[in-house]
């Protein structure tokens, strides 16, 4: 903070946030799932004005520190930002390819309406394991089992939680992923002591998800019927050239995630790839799509192909659910999300550089006399950095640098504060419709955060099981007498 500006008080603090809340609360109800096509974003436009009004107006913060820290929130974003950009190419191209349709076709052949959701949620949880990406299972298994998932007659909602839950859940294991390494890093602790130490809470949280889906597989009452689903495997099969090359390129991605190479690369090779397999084996579907438009056959394959990766395709056929399963965006589908996370990074940023983040952890950290309710408010931070800050990473970093040294100093060690971060911070952040994980969620899968949230019994439980833990003081890892002296007698010459 400037030395001429003040501390902000609570009240300051929390002000901006009811204001967002409230806002927010009053915009959905007006405009339901419709929020993200502008209002949501400038819900948080007028909200960031409040929060830079009172930091300049009241507390003393100069302007360009403000502007400053707008733009490092916003520049904290952008990988995220150019991994959605790209994720929208790639659903483009796939679909055009025949990939996703492939999938959704085989999907069809081998999956039944009473273990669908128990099998897409462990699908999930298979792959992301595997590739330390949920936004990258989500944006590829997770479309195809959404149009598997609807061509059964499960309503989006449901699918989605089954989706999300699984992969969320491989994301917080696997050693591969980001969150999965950011949590022990920020907590003092190595990666597979943290791994280990999550088994404890996250195995009981996915088990209760399975039975939950498992359950409503078998007494649920589906509206797809066998004729129905036979009909638009039909279709699909008509529509499109369907066989087990179209695979190669999702197993590439696959691979490449898993040798760790970066997203971005990634995903840029997925989507191109999946434009080249339309152009050798979707030639029907390109065609049907060039009607009316002029040139030859090059250049009409250039134009929907290309037209793919950047914007609207929609593939007719004479199925109209099927219809609503070929439809994509492109990379241009994903910009109101970019528009929404850019002005949710602006409030975080004022939030953050005004010191009102600060003083509201600050009061919080005062309320803990107890094991319990040291996790607990943990939990608690990560949920309302996830909500407040709009970013994943920032709901682990903050959390973890303010609690660090007081896990240290109660005897716990750090493995207990990297686990309570990843039961809370990593997967509550797509529970939120502002946060980049749920906006990118809603926008992939088509399916608005309010609307799948109810039915992400993983992410829901995960919170819940850490805190009961913690007060019941189940699985908690605590330092010896001589690893406590050691800590003082290393706080001392510090």
């Amino acid at each position: 903070m400037d030395r001429s500006s003040r501390k902000p008080s609570l009240w300051e603090a929390l002000f901006p946030i009811i204001f967002l809340i409230v806002l927010l609360a009053i915009n959905i109800n007006v405009f339901g799932t419709d929020g993200l096509l502008g209002s949501n974003q400038l819900v948080l436009v007028i909200s960031s004005g409040i929060a830079g009004m009172m930091a300049v107006f009241r507390l003393g913060v100069h302007w360009d520190k403000v502007q400053d820290g707008i733009i490092r929130s916003i520049s904290s974003a952008m990988s995220s930002i150019l991994i959605l950009l790209l994720i929208g190419s790639l659903a483009g191209s796939w679909m055009i390819s025949g990939i996703v349709p492939a999938m959704i076709y085989y999907g069809l052949k081998v999956l039944n309406p009473t273990i669908f959701l128990l099998a897409a949620c462990v699908v999930c949880g298979v792959v992301s394991v595997s590739t330390g990406s949920s936004w990258t299972t989500v944006a590829t298994v997770g479309v195809a089992l959404l149009g598997i998932g609807k061509a059964l007659g499960f309503s989006e909602g449901i699918i989605g939680g089954a989706i999300i839950s699984g992969a969320y859940f491989g994301d917080k294991m696997s050693p591969l992923s980001d969150t999965t390494n950011l949590a022990p890093a920020m907590a003092g602790t190595d990666l597979f002591t943290h791994i280990r130490h999550m088994v404890k809470t996250t195995v009981p949280s996915i088990s209760i998800t399975l039975v939950i889906f498992g359950i409503i597989g078998i007494w649920g009452q589906p509206a797809g019927t066998i004729g129905q689903v036979e009909e638009i495997s039909r279709v699909i099969s008509g529509t499109f050239t369907i066989n087990g090359w179209l695979f190669i390129v999702p197993a590439l991605v696959l691979l490449l995630i898993m040798k760790k190479v970066p997203a971005i690369p990634t995903l840029l090779a997925g989507a191109l790839l999946g434009a080249l397999f339309a152009v050798i084996f979707q030639a029907d579907v390109i065609r049907s799509l060039a009607t009316g438009i002029e040139g030859g056959t090059a250049l009409q394959t250039f134009q929907i192909v290309m037209g793919s990766l950047f914007g609207d395709t929609a593939i007719v056929t004479s199925n109209e659910i099927v219809n609503e399963l070929l439809v994509t965006g492109g990379m241009a589908g994903m910009l109101y999300t970019v528009w929404l996370i850019i002005c949710a990074m602006v409030f975080g940023g004022i939030m953050e550089v005004s010191g009102m983040l600060k003083v509201i952890a600050e009061a919080v950290i005062s309320k803990v006399n107890s094991v319990g309710s040291l996790i607990a408010a943990t939990a608690g931070t990560g949920v309302f950095f996830n909500v407040t800050t709009s970013d994943q990473y920032l709901a682990i970093l903050v959390p973890g640098r303010m609690y660090s040294d007081i896990y240290k100093k109660r005897g716990l060690k750090g493995e207990n504060l990297s686990r309570t971060l990843e039961d809370s911070a990593t997967v509550t952040s797509v529970l939120i419709p502002w946060n980049t994980c749920g906006a990118t969620q809603a926008s992939v899968l088509g399916v608005a955060t309010l609307t799948y949230a109810p039915y992400c019994f993983f992410n829901i439980i995960s919170p819940f099981m850490t805190i009961l833990f913690g007060y019941l003081n189940w699985g908690i890892n605590y330092y010896s007498k001589e690893e406590m002296k050691t800590i003082k007698q290393e706080e001392i010459l510090a």
